[in-house]
C-alpha cells in the first residue's frame, strides 16, 4: 500500500488531529501521553531522540520507543535530531514500524543542539535538510514531517517552508519564534509568520506558540488557518487544557501517578511533571518543593503529592467567602492554569535587580559574575553553596582548559594529537596509530595482529617438520 501524503495523510492516518501534544524532551514520555489523550490530545509526539544515539544503542530505543505496546498511543509521530543524511534515516528505518510518521527537529533552539548542530540551528543549511529529507522520503514507508521555528523576515520563512515541501516534507509544524526567543526573552509567537505559511504551501501546517487555554487554540485556528495546533507548556500546567477545562491539580497529578505505576519511566521525569502541575501551589509551600526535590521514590513522591492535596484541602476548607486568588492569578493555586513566563524585567525584579539594562542578566550570565556574592547566584547555585560554602563560582579561579584542535572541547593533556578523546580515537583509528594518553593503542594491536598471523602461517605441517631442513632445500632444488 503507497504511503499516504499531504492531506490524505492528516486526514486518514492522523485522523484529521486538531489538538496535538508537543515533542517534549523528557516530557512527553508514554505515560504523560496517555494522560493527555484522555483529557481531548489527539496526537502526540515522543520526546526528541537523537538519532545517531537512537541507531547505535538498543537500550535507548527499548527505553524510548521499543517498550510495552500500547494501542491507546496512536497515532504518534518519533521526533529525531540529527545533522546526517544516512544517519537520520538508518534511524528512521529502526522506528518507522512503531509510528505513524517521522518527524525532523529544526526547531530546538537550546545550547545543546547549537554544540550537536542540530535542531534550530541547521535553518540555513538548506542543501543538508533538502538531502535529509529526500532522502527519508525515499526510503521510509512512512511519512516524512518538519518541526521549524520562524526567521524574523516572513518572506524568507515562506521560502524555507517552500524547499521542505518541495523536498517531500508532507506536514508542517511552524513555531513562531526565531532560535533567539527562548526563555525569558520568548516573547510572543507571531501568528503572522504561521499565516503566511499556511498560505504558501499544499501540505498541512500545526502551529505552535501562545496557546495556554482552548480559546487560544481556536483562536489560532481561526486567524492563522491551520489545520491543528500544537501545545507544550500549556499542556504541562494543564493536561487538559484540550478539553476547555481547568481541573484540580491533584487530580490530574493522581491520575498521571497511576497510569506511571503502568507504564514506569524515570523518576526524574514524574518529578519535573509534578514541579509544572503544582507550580503555583510549590510558591505558597516552599517546604514541600524541597521535599519533592529530594525524594528518590515514586512511593515518596505520592506522599508528597498526598501532602499538598491534604494543605490545599485545609486551605478551601478555611477559605473566606469572596476571597479572591492572590499573586494575580486567573484561578486559585491549586487549580490547573496557565504560568506566565516572566520577561527579562520581571525576571530581574524577581531576583532583587533594577530592571536597568545593567541589571538584565540572562538564566546563566550569572557564571560572569567574579565576586562570587551568593545573593547574585541563581537558586541552583545558592543551593550548591550551602551545601558546599567553601565553593567558589569565581570564573577567574576555574581551571582553563586547552582546547581540542578539531572541535574545541578539552583536550587530553597527554594526547599526541592535541584533541580531545573522541576526536582523537577517530584519528588514531584512521592513521591506524597509538595515542598512550588516552590508551588508544591501534597500531600496537595491528602490529601483533601481524605478528600473530605470520607466526600462524610459519607452523609447518606434522609431515615437514618431522624432516629436516636440509632435505626440505633439497626438494625446493629439485623443483
Amino acid at each position: 500500500m503507497p504511503k499516504l501524503r499531504g492531506e490524505a495523510f492528516w486526514r486518514e492516518t492522523l485522523r484529521s488531529a486538531h489538538y496535538v501534544v508537543a515533542p517534549m524532551v523528557d516530557q512527553s514520555e508514554l505515560a504523560w501521553r496517555l494522560l493527555s489523550r484522555r483529557h481531548g490530545a489527539q496526537l502526540c509526539y515522543t520526546p526528541m531522540l537523537h538519532a545517531q544515539v537512537f541507531l547505535r544503542d538498543a537500550n535507548y530505543r527499548r527505553e524510548n520507543l521499543y517498550g510495552e505496546a500500547c494501542p491507546e498511543d496512536r497515532p504518534l509521530i518519533v521526533q529525531f535530531c540529527a545533522n546526517d543524511p544516512e544517519v537520520f534515516v538508518q534511524a528512521a528505518l529502526l522506528a518507522q514500524d512503531y509510528c505513524d510518521a517521522i518527524d525532523l527537529n529544526l526547531g530546538c533552539p537550546q545550547m545543546i543542539a547549537k554544540r550537536g548542530h542540530y535542531g534550530a540551528f541547521l535553518q540555513e543549511e538548506w542543501d543538508l535538510l533538502q538531502r535529509m529529507i529526500l532522502l527519508a522520503n525515499e526510503k521510509l514507508s512512512v511519512p516524512i514531517t518538519c518541526k521549524i521555528r520562524v526567521f524574523p523576515d516572513i518572506d524568507k520563512t515562506v521560502k524555507y517552508a517552500q524547499m521542505l515541501e518541495k523536498a517531500g516534507c508532507q506536514l508542517l509544524t511552524v513555531h513562531g519564534r526565531t532560535k533567539e526567543q527562548k526563555g525569558p526573552l520568548a516573547g510572543v509567537a507571531s501568528w503572522e509568520h504561521i499565516q503566511a505559511v499556511r498560505k504558501a504551501v499544499n501540505i498541512p501546517v500545526f502551529a505552535n506558540g501562545n496557546i495556554q487555554c482552548l480559546s487560544d487554540v481556536e483562536e489560532c485556528i481561526r486567524k492563522t488557518g491551520v489545520h491543528g495546533v500544537m501545545s507544550a507548556e500549556g499542556n504541562l500546567h494543564n493536561p487538559a487544557l484540550f478539553e476547555g477545562r481547568n481541573p484540580l491539580v491533584w487530580e490530574m497529578a493522581e491520575e498521571y501517578l497511576e497510569i506511571v505505576q503502568k507504564y514506569p519511566c524515570p523518576l526524574s521525569y514524574v518529578r519535573a511533571h509534578l514541579f509544572k502541575l503544582w507550580h503555583h501551589t510549590l510558591q505558597v509551600y516552599q517546604q514541600l518543593r524541597e521535599e519533592l526535590a529530594k525524594v528518590k521514590t515514586l512511593e515518596g513522591i505520592v506522599d508528597v503529592n498526598r501532602e499538598l492535596k491534604l494543605r490545599c484541602q485545609e486551605e478551601i476548607a478555611n477559605q473566606k467567602e469572596g476571597e479572591k486568588p492572590k499573586e494575580g492569578l486567573p484561578f486559585f493555586h491549586w487549580i490547573c492554569q496557565p504560568y506566565i513566563r516572566p520577561g527579562p524585567k520581571e525576571r530581574c525584579r524577581e531576583n532583587g535587580d533594577s530592571g536597568t539594562e545593567k541589571g538584565v542578566r540572562g538564566k546563566r550570565a550569572l557564571e560572569e559574575e567574579e565576586d562570587g556574592n551568593s545573593e547574585l547566584l541563581s537558586k541552583n547555585k545558592q543551593k550548591k553553596k550551602l551545601r558546599n560554602p567553601n565553593k567558589s563560582f569565581d570564573p577567574s579561579l576555574k581551571p582553563k582548559y586547552a582546547k581540542c584542535d578539531q572541535c574545541g572541547n578539552p583536550k587530553g593533556t597527554k594526547c599526541v594529537f592535541n584533541m580531545c578523546r573522541g576526536c582523537c580515537k577517530k584519528r588514531a583509528f584512521k592513521e591506524t596509530a597509538d595515542c598512550p594518553g588516552h590508551g588508544l593503542l591501534f597500531k600496537t594491536k595491528y602490529e601483533k595482529s601481524l605478528s600473530w598471523q605470520h607466526s600462524q602461517r610459519g607452523i609447518q605441517t606434522p609431515e615437514i617438520s618431522q624432516r629436516g631442513d636440509a632435505e626440505v632445500l633439497k626438494e625446493a632444488g629439485e623443483s
